[in-house]
């Protein structure tokens, strides 16, 4: 194939992860070493940026922050949420692409991002512009298909089984029988995160807590959870609950939602661990009952990150970059568990069209009978993803984070209204 010599655009969207940037920090790294890469850029704000003809150029950027990416949270390019919903919008995209010579186009995101790639690639191609797209997975969420499982995934169940972990400390201590610790976790189609916190066990200690884990794979049944509630309180000092947002009830519909949805259409949830304490008020009156939500703290929570999530992040960065010089394009990277004893990750390539608007739930074979536990096989899955520690650099007591100096690209088009 035949050399395309141009720019690369890489952009963030959706919700952050504690790995984000490591992604970014793998493109850049990697685009450097590729000749036919003339300048890196980066998208302000996702699609955003690209409408409204924001780029900066991260070639410009110093070496200590690209390092610095991989120990900063939040998206360090800035993201959105905006769906590209008219003509005039990818028209638009394609005309910031030709004016700035962008031949290769990065997407970090989750599922709604890949198929805004997707829809992109397919313009360009029709509209005569040479682009090279892959996407590069991003989700705590852990529902992409195709891919074993998903950069940010590793950290936040890291930071959720120890916080479980340091909840459980201090309930035990204040609980007599009569005490309910319940976490609300994120999670919107899939239980991967809520099932996450079960690596809080210790190994051969089952009555470990998170002593119930609720999950949107299982239709709840407020009686049944009261009922399981009381039970784990006959035997322990205290009941550890972890339930993800998207609880649904046994006709599928999500036990609490906004009435109002977010661009993509998608339920605004929340208060689920709010709902489960009137539960109990009701069903197991004296028993005090706590509620965390641990919101967005847990996709930021770098100081709490899994080293291999981190590498693993970069590697999918790196590998995106070396794709699109390679001829590939309309693809997703993709992470590849090995086959050995040992843990190893390898990557590989999806076509973006099976990865676009499709969710990947857990497992039913991976939890347990009961409907609130999870079995040996998410343990053998899950563990090895929040295996290590990222080296967070301290300046008077407190994380060092790097903001880029976003040296921004001279427009060459009229301003748009998105």
């Amino acid at each position: 194939m035949a050399e395309l010599v141009g720019n690369i655009l890489v952009g963030q969207s959706g919700g952050p992860t504690a790995v984000i940037n490591a992604s970014v920090a793998g493109v850049i790294a990697e685009a450097l070493n590729h000749e036919c890469i003339e300048e890196i850029y980066g998208s302000l704000n996702g699609v955003l940026g690209i409408l409204h003809e924001d780029l900066i150029d991260l070639a410009a950027e110093s070496q200590q922050a690209i390092r610095g990416l991989r120990h900063t949270p939040g998206a360090a390019l800035g993201t959105c949420r905006y769906k590209l919903k008219k003509q005039a919008d990818f028209d638009r995209v394609i005309e910031v692409f030709k004016a700035h010579n962008i031949r290769y186009f990065l997407y970090i995101g989750g599922n709604d991002s890949q198929d805004t790639a997707d829809k992109i690639s397919k313009l360009a191609a029709a509209q005569g512009h040479e682009l090279r797209v892959i996407g590069i997975p991003k989700t705590i969420d852990n529902d992409l298909p195709n891919t074993d499982h998903c950069p940010g995934y590793g950290s936040v169940i890291k930071y959720v089984a120890t916080t479980v972990r340091e909840l459980s400390a201090d309930n035990a201590s204040m609980g007599q029988g009569d005490l309910v610790q319940i976490v609300e976790v994120m999670g919107r189609s899939a239980g991967w995160i809520a099932a996450g916190a079960s690596l809080a066990k210790r190994r051969d200690h089952p009555h470990d807590p998170p002593h119930i884990v609720l999950l949107p794979e299982i239709a709840f049944n407020p009686e049944k959870f009261a009922a399981d509630v009381k039970r784990v309180l006959t035997r322990e000092k205290f009941c550890s609950v972890v339930v993800g947002e998207g609880l649904v009830d046994a006709d599928g519909n999500y036990v609490t939602a906004d009435a109002t949805t977010d661009a993509f259409g998608h339920a605004r949830l929340g208060g689920v661990g709010e709902y489960l304490r009137e539960i109990l008020e009701t069903h197991a009156p004296g028993v005090k009952t706590r509620v965390a939500s641990l919101g967005i703290a847990q996709r930021a929570a770098v100081h709490c990150s899994s080293k291999t999530d981190n590498d693993e992040a970069y590697l999918a960065g790196q590998a995106a970059v070396k794709a699109a010089v390679n001829g590939e394009t309309d693809k997703m990277v993709t992470l590849l568990r090995g086959e050995a004893e040992h843990y190893t990750c390898e990557t590989g390539l999806s076509p973006l069209g099976e990865i676009a608007n499709t969710v990947k739930k857990l497992p039913r074979e991976w939890i347990n009978e009961d409907g609130i536990s999870m079995n040996f096989q998410f343990l053998r899955y899950a563990q090895p993803l929040i295996q290590g520690e990222v080296a967070v650099p301290y300046d008077t007591g407190l994380p060092a984070f790097v903001t880029l100096q976003k040296d921004r690209v001279d427009k060459q088009l009229g301003a748009y209204e998105a």
